[in-house]
């Protein structure tokens, strides 16, 4: 998989965020869904990653600078084409590793807390993210899970 900084414009990757914001939205109301739109991806503190097999898009990711030492972990969608095929596993690595080399120290992340991101709080916490307390401008939300991980 080619893992790179991604601009969205592409339409394969606008479409995979727009793909992202419907599911979002399908399964939380507007004040507990957190997704960025296409905008919120492009903003200076927002660094975005789309990951390419054989020239088509398989998912993407984004790292967003809380501040010198702390980054959130926003956007990652695997296509649906590519679901159970570790996709979001190697985007998931490529992000981390990208805070560990920007000297972060921690890592977090907000997602549902509903049966339906399961699977993303079992990738989370298998590799080693842990549940905290809202961190940034998040609140407390039965709807929401929040994680982190030291770097």
């Amino acid at each position: 998989m080619e893992i790179k900084v991604d601009d969205l414009s592409g339409p394969e990757v606008r479409a995979l965020i727009m793909e992202h914001l419907l599911h979002m939205q399908s399964l939380s109301p507007p004040e507990s869904t957190h997704a960025l739109n296409l905008d919120g991806l492009k903003k200076p503190d927002v660094t975005f990653w789309s990951g390419w097999e054989q020239g088509e898009l398989v998912g993407c990711g984004a790292l967003k600078e809380l501040d010198r030492q702390h980054g959130e972990l926003k956007s990652m969608r695997t296509s649906s084409a590519h679901h159970r095929k570790g996709v979001a596993k190697r985007i998931l690595e490529h992000v981390v590793n990208e805070a560990k080399q920007r000297g972060y120290t921690r890592i977090s992340l907000e997602t549902g807390s509903m049966e339906a991101f399961e699977p993303a709080r079992k990738l989370y916490e298998n590799f080693g993210f842990s549940y905290c307390k809202p961190f940034a401008n998040y609140t407390d939300d039965p709807l929401s899970s929040f994680m982190t991980l030291e770097l």
